[in-house]
Order: C-alpha cells, then sequence, then structure tokens
C-alpha cells in the first residue's frame, strides 16, 4: 500500500510550537518544515568545546547571551529556528534573559555539520540568517577541520581551517581562535 501523498502545508512560528516533544528538533522557515533528528555524540562534544571557547569572551566584553538549543528564536515573523550555539542581543529594556522574546538579534549563529543537516546548514539557514541580519554565521565541519564563516551580503563564505578573528559590534578586543587547534582537541 502507497503512502498517502499529504498537500504542501506553509508552516508558522506557532505551527511548530504546537509539535510534540519527541526528540527532534523543528525549525521553520519561509514556510518550509525543517526536522533534524537528536544530535550524536560526537556534535555535542563540537558544541560542548565551542561554548567553552566562546563563553568567558562574550561574559568579558558584554556582547550578548551565549545560549545553545533547544530554543524557539524568532527573528522573523512565523520563521522559528534554533541554532547548536548562538550569541544574543537583548532588547534595550532587557537587563537579564529570560524568555526568547528578549532577544533582538543575534551577534552568531553556530551550526555543527551533521550529514542530515548540511544542506539545511548551508543553503536553507545560510540564506535566512544573512537576510535577519545576524552577524556571523558560522558552519562547523568536523569532518574537513573548518569554520566556514558567513556575513550578511557576501555571495562566498571565508573557510577558515588555521585562524579565526572575530570581534562583534561592542567588543574591545577581538577573540582570536586557534581553529586547527581546537579541531586538534576535539579529534585527536
Amino acid at each position: 500500500m502507497a503512502m498517502p501523498t499529504l498537500a504542501p502545508r506553509y508552516w508558522t512560528a506557532a505551527d511548530v510550537r504546537e509539535l510534540p516533544d519527541d526528540g527532534n528538533r523543528y525549525e521553520c522557515i519561509d514556510g518550509e518544515l525543517l526536522v533534524t533528528p537528536a544530535p550524536r555524540g560526537g556534535h555535542q562534544a563540537a558544541i560542548r568545546d565551542l561554548f567553552r571557547l566562546l563563553d568567558p569572551y562574550v561574559k568579558a566584553h558584554a556582547v550578548g547571551e551565549i545560549l545553545w538549543s533547544p530554543a524557539d528564536i524568532e527573528l522573523e515573523p512565523d520563521n522559528l529556528v534554533q541554532p547548536d550555539l548562538f550569541v544574543a542581543r537583548l532588547l534595550p529594556q532587557i537587563t537579564k534573559f529570560r524568555n526568547w522574546a528578549d532577544i533582538a538579534g543575534l551577534a552568531l549563529a553556530v551550526e555543527v555539520l551533521s550529514p542530515s543537516t548540511a544542506r539545511y546548514d548551508r543553503e536553507v539557514k545560510r540564506r535566512f540568517y544573512q537576510r535577519a541580519g545576524v552577524s556571523e554565521y558560522w558552519i562547523v565541519d568536523v569532518d574537513a577541520r573548518c569554520i566556514e564563516r558567513w556575513r550578511p551580503a557576501v555571495a562566498q563564505p571565508e573557510v577558515l581551517a588555521e585562524s579565526l578573528r572575530w570581534q562583534p559590534v561592542g567588543a574591545g578586543a577581538a577573540l582570536e581562535v586557534d581553529v586547527a587547534g581546537f579541531f586538534a582537541a576535539l579529534l585527536d
């Protein structure tokens, strides 16, 4: 017996919030539902190590709140994303993060590639983050041992395998990331 064909549907952030908590991550961009399974251990280890690297810098330079998914980030109406790791800029009147609605924008969004997410991360999410004005979007490719850095209004990423310099708006100094060392510590 053949599976029934479902009519195309335009998904909204409200629709996604109604889905069951079944271990999958649900996002929607421009009406398209993105479903990814729970990440594997190596993926989570990369996020953990990136958090440990970024957290002291983000705190010291007060450039936002560093958080991770699951999250409900609605940078545009009816578009809901859950970056693996992100640095959120809070609304001017907010002094302490408490709710997803406190987020005014993202200084950084990070996705660690998985075989099941590569197309979405490199195409759908990348275009969305650029359009939404996310200052930097990093795609961490553990297999290739590099970070693709995207900024708004650029057609090609910087592919960084040795080092990365990040200085978000408001930071007094840049963070120098030893990309090769990061991957060596993670993988070797």
